[in-house]
């Protein structure tokens, strides 16, 4: 029996140890450009560009036939994608597991709602691939999936809001006052799903600071932590080192943003997932 496991690019892999592993590129555009986020991105190019750039800008999910393929010809898939409150990938994956089994009787497709991005997606992953490992069947699989879903969080920090002014959501003095001043936008994913600013704080320090508050009062307890960073090692770093002084047995890992996360969150940007307890 072929068992596969993929994902959205979102979750910043494209391969995972020990399972068949696929991610369905996400895209971004310009007026002028479209970037695949697939491997052989040039993230810092695409970044340079972006930066220059004063257009719109946006970007598109996997769509059916992206999910279809890569499904392939496994006999059990176990996906994850993009939070459905902010990108249609969730809807298309599931419409396209949906199809898969009628069109292959006897074959099964789980598509789970991350309500989140990045390195929880990541943890989500790494998770699947644990219980494939482990032998669990489909049921199992699914309803253990859910219930981690329930424990892991992402927080985030942002220094720039570039992408947001050119998307129209953001007011370009606003930003134009925050890079100034050197205001970093501290936030969550929320239980719902939803991206939320929680904090703004002055300076990379500060800001870090705020995420182990935030993470601390969100229950984490030693778990696992994944730090992904956009051109922005120096705080992911700093964090780590925080947690390890407190937890020193920590499972921490640290890397960088591929295209779509670090398309939102642009240089300097730092994403956590992290296992807690359950948001409130």
């Amino acid at each position: 029996m072929k068992v596969r496991v993929v994902a959205d690019s979102s979750a910043n892999l494209f391969q995972v140890e020990g399972v068949d592993f696929v991610a369905a590129p996400l895209k971004i555009f310009t007026d002028n450009k479209e970037y695949i986020d697939d491997e052989n991105l040039d993230v810092k190019g695409m970044t340079d560009d972006l930066k220059a750039y004063r257009g719109k800008s946006g970007s598109s999910c996997p769509n059916f036939g992206d999910w279809t393929e890569a499904f392939g010809d496994a006999d059990v898939v176990y996906g994850v994608a993009l939070t459905s409150k902010i990108s249609g990938a969730y809807n298309a994956a599931h419409a396209a597991g949906e199809d898969y089994m009628e069109s292959n009787p006897g074959k099964k497709v789980f598509v789970l709602d991350s309500l989140t991005t990045g390195p929880e997606l990541e943890l989500i992953v790494e998770k699947y691939a644990e219980l494939v490992k482990a032998g669990e069947d489909f049921e199992a699989v699914c309803e253990k999936i859910q219930e981690y879903l329930k424990t892991t969080h992402l927080m985030f920090s942002l220094e720039s809001l570039q992408t947001f002014v050119n998307n129209g959501r953001v007011n370009p003095a606003v930003a134009a006052a925050a890079k100034i001043l050197g205001i970093c936008i501290v936030g969550q994913a929320s239980a719902e799903g939803e991206l939320q600013q929680l904090h703004k704080r002055r300076g990379r320090a500060k800001a870090i600071a705020q995420i182990w508050e935030n993470m601390k009062n969100a229950g984490y307890n030693g778990g696992k932590v994944r730090l992904r960073h956009t051109f922005n090692e120096e705080s992911a770093k700093a964090l780590a080192d925080i947690i390890k002084a407190e937890y020193p047995n920590s499972d921490i890992t640290i890397g960088a943003n591929r295209g779509l996360c670090s398309f939102y969150c642009e240089p300097g940007g730092v994403l956590v997932g992290f296992e807690g307890g359950p948001l409130v």
